[in-house]
């Protein structure tokens, strides 16, 4: 009555014995990876070296870490506004970051910049490099709102290669 076990069960036996070497990690809690995604909503100010023109205005970045510990990618945008110009700053940089703290953050990087600006009704696009200072400040240790602080300088490669010293700042919202 019980002697013979049907052959699919022992197929079924051998195929479960097979698997459980590799089901010590399937219960296991996934370690915390960060966020997928960090967004910089802010503000911008911005002074050209040469003529000591001020502009300022709103900026949007996301920022990725594609490799953790060593790089991160950060792509923003940023409209400067000043007396008779618009300036719209479109950027991608590239990011070594260093922990300071569980609160505290630091990275130094640099990329390139697409500038179209229109002054006094001239309108011209141009194509700028950028090295940026990001100190990133998170309240909680989770990590999930923070603030940031950006000084920056570009070179404009375009006529006239206008070069600026800037500032960013406002709230970083981790995307998980």
């Amino acid at each position: 009555m019980y002697g013979r076990i049907p052959v699919k069960a022992k197929r079924l036996v051998m195929m479960m014995a097979a698997l459980f070497p590799f089901t010590g990690n399937a219960f296991a809690q996934l370690p915390d990876k960060g966020p997928v995604a960090i967004v910089e909503l802010g503000g911008a100010a911005n002074r050209n070296v040469k003529d000591g023109g001020s502009s300022f205005g709103p900026t949007v970045a996301v920022e990725l870490t594609p490799i953790e510990k060593w790089l991160e990618l950060e792509a923003g945008a940023t409209p400067l506004f000043a007396h008779h110009s618009t300036e719209w700053n479109t950027d991608l940089l590239f990011k070594k970051p260093w922990t300071l703290s569980k609160k505290a953050e630091f990275m130094l990087g640099a990329g390139p910049e697409w500038v179209h600006a229109t002054n006094h009704g001239v309108t011209t696009n141009s194509v700028a490099g950028e090295v940026a200072i990001d100190f990133m400040f998170w309240p909680s240790a989770k990590r999930r709102f923070g603030w940031y602080v950006e000084p920056g300088y570009d070179y404009n490669l375009g006529r006239g290669h206008e070069q600026s010293f800037g500032i960013t700042g406002g709230l970083l919202i981790a995307i998980r």
